[in-house]
């Protein structure tokens, strides 16, 4: 279906979009693949976060072409116009939750966003964007399409991208909310890098796995980045817009996690519980309803967390060795 196709990345050096490169690269070597990515400065947000993750380590066997430019820059995304896309992969926001900088969350969540379409439309092009499962905030589970309450302003402004995108004509745009995800190429997040990654690493450096008090009620739905991908890839057979839940459909808790890792590693250490700071604002229960997604996309989770983190336990070695020992 993608061969002899065009196909843009937006924030193609990051984690997801730099496993939807390589994918498509393996897969569909007729494919004209283009990565655009900001890749990272020393820019920071007042919380001391890095506002961009890409990171040229992620495309180190990518050999597509890569456009570095920033997607709240008319002048970058004029170098798009070079091209006449079929499908637009729209990975590229500022992803960390918990940015206070409203106006610049904003501006590059949802008016670049509305950029892009513009794009798509001229370009006759399917629009698959990332959207989240923040836009549920503290909400009950399991969490489903049509009631959300987001808890900060990147839930919010993924929210208001689903929103404009619903409002578009002369464009298919499928939203997909993903929920936690983790596997390959997630390293250069840094602390916003998932849990199942965290765990790993302190593991492999010899220390107690540190988790909250009540770990083990803690639950969130965890999806290896593969059915992320293949989310992605059913997406783009859609034949009409709509928002649709990523994730695996089964909550697991974190104490999970690192008991899967240490079984894994072969690795035996007692866990240090700390106390949770986070109480007031924290997600304690998170878990997607995807009855709509397996219905309308066909899409369907291979991966359970004991599968997807056996998949993911050489690129946490891999790691490990080549940027920690």
């Amino acid at each position: 279906m993608f061969d002899d196709k065009a196909i843009l990345i937006t924030g193609g050096a990051g984690f997801i979009g730099s496993n939807l490169a390589h994918h498509f690269q393996e897969h569909y070597p007729k494919a004209k693949v283009v990565v655009f990515d900001k890749f990272r400065s020393q820019e920071r947000f007042e919380n001391g976060n890095l506002i961009s993750f890409g990171h040229f380590k992620n495309l180190l066997d990518f050999r597509g072409e890569v456009i570095c430019g920033d997607i709240n820059n008319p002048k970058d995304l004029e170098r798009l116009e070079d091209f006449r896309f079929d499908y637009i992969f729209h990975q590229a926001a500022i992803s960390d939750t918990t940015a206070q900088d409203q106006e610049r969350v904003m501006r590059t969540n949802l008016n670049a966003f509305k950029d892009l379409l513009d794009l798509a439309k001229r370009h006759g092009a399917k629009m698959i964007y990332a959207s989240s499962g923040a836009v549920y905030g503290k909400l009950p589970a399991p969490h489903k399409v049509g009631h959300e309450a987001p808890a900060n302003v990147y839930g919010y402004s993924k929210l208001a991208m689903d929103h404009l995108a619903r409002s578009q004509e002369d464009v298919i745009a499928v939203g997909l909310r993903y929920f936690n995800v983790y596997g390959p190429r997630e390293y250069f997040k840094q602390k916003t890098a998932s849990m199942v990654l965290q765990f790993g690493l302190q593991l492999l450096r010899g220390e107690r796995p540190r988790l909250f008090e009540g770990s083990d009620k803690i639950k969130r739905d965890f999806i290896y980045v593969e059915d992320v991908i293949q989310a992605n890839l059913k997406a783009a057979m859609a034949t009409k817009s709509g928002v649709y839940n990523v994730g695996t459909g089964k909550a697991r808790s974190f104490k999970d996690i690192v008991d899967i890792l240490c079984k894994e590693l072969g690795i035996e250490r007692e866990y240090e519980y700390i106390p949770n700071p986070y109480v007031k604002q924290y997600q304690f229960f998170t878990e997607a309803d995807i009855e709509s997604t397996k219905k309308e996309l066909a899409y369907e989770p291979k991966y359970s967390l004991e599968e997807g983190i056996r998949a993911d336990i050489p690129y946490i070695k891999k790691i490990y060795e080549e940027e920690i020992a």
